[in-house]
């Protein structure tokens, strides 16, 4: 129990960019406003990034992620907006295209607490293949576009992905105490999150759904497989980062190898992610 707690505690300190995001949707919903809601969400998002940063919450290349995330989410927005997928029945100065520009920053906060839970719980990745990975991230983004006008081939992403991941492993820390699980099922618990988190921001007014014009209801189920897909093209920004990171060190070291903190301070044996097998130390002197 204590380590499900310290685990917990980990995971509500990682969401601290979503949570303040909840925060302004529930804030702005009840409290009258001198300008239009969507405009004081951007105003409240923007002094949101600058302050975790000025605090140190974020570092500047985390901060640098969220703003890829920010359009990565803004384009996918621009798109289904026009498409009638969903729709932001408030007015605004910052509406483009129908879609209000702080509606990338709910994509944003899942970029956050990737990073965050990254550094929290010192992640690590046992055969991690970076390039299929990306190719399958990049195959399910572009089904969210051409699926309009093409067959939906989700069901072909999600086997791409999960032959891409398929004996990859996540490690996380907590406590002193290390624990594991495939990388695959980590996006399906993410994914779920996310759902859940999505029927509460629509009951708040976020944005709104064809069926919830009338009377709220909860976002279609169909949903949770879109968010555990998607999830894959968060991960590989934000793993991209961290091998960004550690642009440093050579190439061929196995990320499970890696030290951290003073461990590495005393090792000095750096490493990155992306290979299976270690190089003979001899051979490398």
């Amino acid at each position: 129990m204590r380590q499900l707690w310290r685990f917990g505690y980990q995971e509500a300190a990682s969401c601290v960019f979503a949570g303040a995001v909840f925060g302004l949707l529930a804030v702005t919903s009840v409290v009258p406003l001198p300008i239009a809601r969507y405009d004081a969400l951007l105003i409240g998002c923007l002094v949101l990034t600058g302050l975790l940063w000025a605090l140190r919450v974020e570092t500047g290349r985390e901060v640098l992620v969220i703003g890829l995330f920010h359009l990565v989410g803004l384009a996918l927005e621009l798109f289904k907006v026009r498409t009638g997928s969903w729709t932001y029945p408030g007015e605004a100065f910052s509406k483009i295209g129908g879609v209000p520009l702080y509606s990338g920053f709910m994509y944003a906060a899942v970029g956050s607490y990737m990073c965050q839970a990254w550094r929290r719980l010192d992640l690590r990745l046992i055969g991690y293949r970076v390039w299929p990975t990306a190719a399958a991230a990049v195959f399910v983004y572009a089904n969210f576009f051409t699926h309009h006008w093409l067959p939906d081939l989700r069901l072909v992403g999600a086997v791409a992905l999960l032959a891409a991941t398929w004996r990859t492993t996540v490690t996380f820390r907590v406590g002193e105490a290390r624990y594991r699980m495939p990388l695959a099922v980590s996006f399906l618990l993410i994914g779920g999150a996310l759902w859940l988190a999505e029927n509460g921001a629509t009951f708040l007014g976020a944005w709104q759904y064809p069926d919830q014009g009338d009377v709220w209801r909860m976002v279609h189920l169909s949903k949770f497989g879109s968010w555990a897909l998607l999830v894959s093209v968060s991960f590989v920004l934000v793993a991209a980062l961290k091998r960004w990171e550690e642009g440093s060190f050579p190439r061929g070291v196995p990320v499970e190898a890696r030290e951290t903190g003073r461990e590495a301070a005393s090792a000095k044996r750096p490493v990155l992610a992306g290979s299976r097998r270690a190089p003979d130390p001899r051979r490398a002197r």
